[in-house]
């Protein structure tokens, strides 16, 4: 598992697209109901990315070396990565769960349109209150998992703010890149998807 962060690069066109995928089983009965089940508690995102230029400075900061090198330390899609995305990266005291007096851990999580996921990786040090208290007596771990040194109140309301990444892979072991112009590039598909979580 890395924390490697994929790269903010010039040149990413409008047309990206994030496509969620539940993984499911739909049968019909004997009754000729429709029976289904849901084989995972949160979506798989697809995410794909079409760069119309990239360019080649000649150094390792330019921008085709920069996604071919990311591209490289993850051994295509063997190793995962961080990815911010811009249209979905930000929680606002997010409520993660409700102190019982026992209770140290609390997963974080974003509201999305009414549906609530878990966030397993954030960009620094997120704000976490409790009812309405900022406190810092807590660790976080890789997984977004938050334990406090203290277990909460009982009927405390714990909130937590901050930016936060999805945890994804490349989608194939490689990825195509065209060279248009004299030290321009384009990627028309890099594509990744983010590690499914089981229920």
């Amino acid at each position: 598992m890395s924390d490697a962060i994929f790269p903010t690069l010039r040149g990413l066109m409008w047309d990206s697209t994030k496509t969620p995928e539940f993984s499911t089983i739909t049968t019909t009965s004997v009754s000729g109901l429709d029976v289904s089940a849901a084989l995972c508690a949160f979506p798989r995102w697809h995410f794909s990315l079409s760069y119309e230029f990239l360019d080649d400075d000649g150094t390792v900061n330019g921008d085709i070396q920069q996604i071919i090198g990311f591209f490289l330390q993850r051994y295509g899609n063997v190793d995962d990565f961080l990815y911010l995305d811009p249209t979905d990266n930000t929680a606002t005291n997010q409520a993660i769960g409700v102190g019982d007096g026992a209770n140290k851990q609390f997963q974080l999580c974003r509201n999305y349109g009414g549906f609530v996921e878990p966030v397993y990786g954030v960009q620094s040090t997120p704000i976490i209150k409790i009812n309405g208290v900022q406190t810092t007596a807590f660790t976080l771990s890789t997984k977004g998992l938050i334990t406090f040194i203290t277990a909460p109140a009982m009927s405390a309301t714990i909130t937590w703010s901050g930016t936060f990444y999805y945890r994804v892979k490349f989608k194939e072991s490689m990825i195509e890149f065209n060279n248009f112009m004299y030290k321009l590039w384009e990627a028309k598909k890099v594509e990744f998807t983010s590690l499914k979580r089981v229920l």
